[in-house]
């Protein structure tokens, strides 16, 4: 876990339970520390107590919209990262926002990866720790500057899918994720198909990164996958986990 996100609390002001999950989910993942509030005036108050390193704000809200919430907090001196959300693509929305004090907006459905990014982008220009950008784990380098993979020094040519697959699997070594969680985490929570594209997408990366057989990749059967870097080279492994 890099030290940015051992140390940063985001604060979600939205009252759209399915984003909620995906975020508090998502973020936690990371290493987040995630508190939620459902209306303006919730979160307001949740802001004065402190110790919120970012707000992702949703602009409709039941009471009070987003607006008047980022008015507010600038009007009283927060100076904290504000990332708005919002389902209307409209330019002069995006400027009303950037206007009232925001610091970044993004458009819903959005990826989750893009988020993550802008969230990252937000705390190093406020002054957090700088993350380490080089993600390793058994053999394998990550560059996540240059969005390059390199397996025992061989470059590996990924998808944008498969390579967010595999940095999940890296910041998370050893931890299983259903496929559920790797839909939301990966393709996003408005992705409408099927679940076997997990599967599939598993499939594609172990090939690229010959993991056969399996494993770096392994299957936990019944739940979902894990990456156990100490397996890389391991005659023991030659058998996926059942569990």
């Amino acid at each position: 876990m890099n030290e940015i996100d051992a140390i940063a609390t985001i604060l979600v002001i939205e009252d759209e339970q399915t984003i909620i999950e995906f975020l508090r989910t998502g973020l936690r993942y990371e290493g987040y520390r995630v508190e939620v509030a459902t209306s303006g005036n919730e979160g307001l108050k949740r802001l004065r107590r402190g110790g919120v390193d970012l707000l992702i704000l949703d602009i409709m809200l039941p009471d009070i919209d987003g607006f008047e919430v980022c008015r507010r907090l600038r009007e009283s001196g927060h100076t904290l990262p504000i990332i708005m959300l919002t389902a209307r693509k409209e330019i002069t929305d995006r400027v009303r926002g950037l206007d009232t004090g925001a610091d970044d907006y993004i458009t819903k459905p959005f990826s989750f990866d893009e988020l993550l990014a802008r969230i990252r982008a937000q705390l190093r220009r406020v002054g957090h720790a700088s993350e380490n950008r080089v993600l390793r784990g058994a053999d394998i380098e990550m560059n996540l500057e240059t969005r390059t993979v390199q397996r025992a020094g061989q470059p590996v040519e990924l998808t944008p899918t498969e390579f967010s697959l595999l940095e999940l699997f890296l910041r998370h070594p050893r931890r299983v994720f259903t496929r559920d969680t790797l839909l939301n985490l990966v393709w996003g929570y408005h992705y409408a198909g099927e679940t076997n594209v997990v599967d599939v997408h598993i499939s594609h990366l172990r090939e690229k990164l010959n993991d056969r057989p399996a494993r770096l990749i392994r299957t936990h059967y019944g739940v979902g996958y894990a990456f156990h870097p100490e397996d890389a080279g391991s005659p023991a492994h030659r058998e996926e986990t059942r569990s």
